[in-house]
């Protein structure tokens, strides 16, 4: 590359990031032109080249981070958490040297994103919902029937993950496990945070997701992203995310223990961990029930309400509470 072509640039360290993921002190890169971009300051840090002929260009160290080593990852494209900021941005890891961008109208960052030889196969209740029948008849049928076991419907599940994330106003919220995105929409819609990422493993439910965004447009101009990655392995950095919503999730997950591990150490100090699922059984579950919520808790993690407080806590989570409503639990616990 050509001297001219040269920058000199200055950055400072956002206070939630690590020391060692500061970037060397030059960076080169081509001549394209981006649209500036303002974001909450926990969410992104700027790295911005000195006022020059290309003075509204701008390479920043972005939220996502590699799922590999945690180094938050450099992105090259348009500003922005949004959808088309977003899917026209290509990301680096400059440790790894790996690359991520976008398909389908979501970034994949798993760790196998790329690979063209190695499939991996997850447990039967993780696969179960990469299934495009699942994922299409999700929200037309599928999460209603919920309601059967305690769950008090979507409008007021929402109203009560909010009361639960008053502390995270104006954050980063990250909607793990979104499934086709019925919260992940609603959470984006609110204008309650700074941005909301609706993350998934599943191809099919991102999909189905951007498909009913579409439908919105105040969701679509929102700041959402869609991710697709593995809740045991959060493409994060540690500290930078402000709330973490899991809804009706946790029994899907092959190991909830290192999930609330992750979603624990990706929180900032105060940052909000809300969760719904369905409970194993409770005091009042009839004793003839009990057998077959045990034989089915063989294919799903169905837990007790003791056992999630117990996970929450040793994970090292605070102010644990939660609401509980026949087989339907609502929990929150928080970040010191």
């Amino acid at each position: 590359m050509a001297s001219s072509s040269m920058h000199q640039l200055s950055f400072t360290r956002h206070p939630l990031l690590p020391r060692d993921s500061r970037l060397q002190p030059r960076l080169q890169f081509s001549s394209v032109r981006f649209p500036s971009f303002s974001v909450r300051a926990s969410s992104a840090l700027a790295v911005e080249p000195d006022t020059g002929t290309q003075k509204d260009q701008t390479l920043e160290v972005e939220i996502f981070s590699c799922p590999i080593c945690y180094e938050p990852l450099l992105r090259r494209g348009p500003s922005g958490l949004n959808l088309e900021a977003v899917y026209r941005s290509g990301f680096k890891c400059k440790n790894c040297n790996k690359s991520y961008s976008s398909k389908n109208n979501f970034l994949d960052l798993t760790l196998t994103a790329g690979l063209r030889d190695y499939v991996e196969v997850k447990p039967a209740r993780t696969e179960l919902f990469r299934s495009p029948l699942v994922s299409f008849l999700y929200e037309r049928g599928w999460r209603q029937n919920f309601n059967r076991s305690g769950f008090p419907g979507q409008d007021e599940e929402f109203k009560m993950a909010q009361e639960y994330f008053k502390p995270a106003e104006g954050g980063l919220l990250v909607d793990v496990s979104c499934g086709s995105g019925l919260f992940s929409r609603k959470f984006a819609k609110s204008g309650t945070y700074s941005g909301v990422i609706a993350l998934d493993y599943s191809e099919n439910m991102l999909r189905q997701c951007y498909d009913f965004i579409k439908q919105d447009d105040a969701v679509l101009n929102a700041n959402l992203a869609l991710v697709r990655a593995d809740v045991s392995r959060l493409p994060f950095s540690s500290g930078s995310v402000d709330a973490v919503h899991a809804g009706a999730a946790l029994h899907c997950w092959p190991s909830p223990s290192n999930a609330i591990a992750e979603i624990t150490r990706v929180l900032r100090s105060g940052g909000v961990f809300v969760g719904t699922t369905f409970l194993r059984y409770t005091p009042s579950t009839p004793w003839i029930i009990l057998p077959f919520r045990q034989r089915t808790s063989q294919n799903y993690s169905y837990l007790t309400a003791e056992e999630i407080e117990d996970l929450c806590t040793s994970c090292g989570l605070t102010n644990y509470t939660r609401k509980i409503q026949q087989s339907f639990i609502m929990f929150s616990a928080q970040k010191p």
